[in-house]
């Protein structure tokens, strides 16, 4: 017997050894895929963010919206700034934008983030679904938007109340428009000549939110750099809290505990049964590695049930019969008596017997 179960220790221990290499390359292998486009992982806690619930889709043609779809996209006022914005959350507005001052038409469907101002549609970023950790805050950056300005008018009228960009007379509106096309004219012909161009981008700081009663997104503008290159927004939502992936990323603790302990059975059960085989020369059932135990086990829980069994039967009531007829009838009563007196006669006649 101690033989035996030194054999089954040595085949534990020489499956796990193989065993558990093959695990940890699948594991390391999974974590080294990359995440789907619009989600994460936190280098900091291991959370899984996933932002596509916030990512806003146009309905297909032919298609009825659902009843709680968004049929617009994101929202932010600019407060002191003289434009409001748009924005979308890993994909393209939902809008239909055209003419974007300084973006190739076959890139104004990319369009992730934008403002009007003077009825001109200006680009500050185009689609980005990479979002990234910078220390402990996750961000999403658009990059690519339209060319910044160089002019110190177009600043100063971005940076303007909308109370003082009313009071301007329409002279200054003809002069800041002829220096925005002069601009613009010029941001082109740099844009195909240069590469050194500078463009607009926006930065979106993506912040939890856990009321349950909270809109799925809301986005707020900061602020702007002075040089009118970078927008800064702060986006709530409660998808931005993180979680756990819901897709398979390998085998967790959980399923390498039972891999092995899946592969301990099997050794014991095939080890077990070489061992009987070749070694006690066991046949039929005996085979099986302690078949005395296992039986032993067995008789046990089948006296367990057969008591069980019996002691219901005594707590259920019998069903009625004849027998229940005769009882109520008085003739059981009767035939018990009868066969009483026999039994005394009986006595009576050996006691006589016995005198003699």
């Amino acid at each position: 017997m101690q033989l035996h179960h030194s054999f089954s220790v040595f085949l534990v221990l020489f499956f796990l050894q193989h065993s558990l290499p093959v695990l940890a390359a699948d594991d390391h292998k999974s974590k080294s895929k990359p995440d789907p486009p619009c989600t994460l992982h936190s280098p900091n806690s291991g959370s899984f963010f996933d932002l596509r619930p916030m990512s806003l889709r146009a309905p297909k043609e032919g298609t009825k919206p659902h009843k709680d779809e968004r049929l617009v996209s994101w929202h932010a006022r600019g407060h002191d700034y003289p434009a409001n914005f748009t924005l979308n959350i890993c994909a393209p507005v939902i809008e239909d934008v055209k003419d974007v001052v300084g973006v190739d038409r076959s890139r104004w469907q990319n369009v992730s983030a934008y403002y009007d101002y003077h009825g001109k549609t200006y680009s500050i970023g185009q689609q980005s679904s990479e979002p990234i950790f910078r220390g402990r805050k996750l961000v999403l950056n658009y990059t690519d938007g339209s060319p910044c300005s160089s002019t110190t008018n177009h600043r100063r009228s971005l940076h303007a109340v909308s109370s003082f960009a009313r009071d301007r007379d329409d002279s200054d509106d003809d002069d800041d428009d002829d220096d925005d096309d002069k601009d613009d004219n010029g941001r082109n012909g740099h844009r195909k000549g240069s590469k050194g161009i500078r463009r607009k981008s926006t930065l979106i700081s993506l912040l939890c939110e856990r009321d349950p009663l909270a809109a799925k997104a809301a986005i707020a503008f900061v602020g702007a750099s002075p040089d009118e290159c970078t927008y800064f927004f702060e986006l709530r939502s409660p998808a931005a809290c993180g979680g756990v992936s819901s897709t398979s990323e390998g085998l967790g603790p959980g399923g390498v505990f039972g891999v092995i302990a899946v592969i301990a059975i099997l050794v014991y059960l095939i080890g077990g049964l070489f061992y009987q085989r070749t070694v006690m020369h066991a046949r039929g059932w005996r085979q099986l590695p302690n078949y005395t135990m296992w039986a032993g086990i067995g008789s046990f829980f089948r006296d367990m049930f057969i008591i069980l069994t019996s002691s219901c039967g005594r707590v259920l009531p019998r069903a009625r019969g004849y027998r229940s007829l005769s009882v109520a009838n008085g003739n059981t009563g009767g035939s018990r008596g009868n066969r009483s007196d026999d039994e005394n006669r009986l006595i009576d006649q050996l006691d006589e017997e016995w005198e003699d």
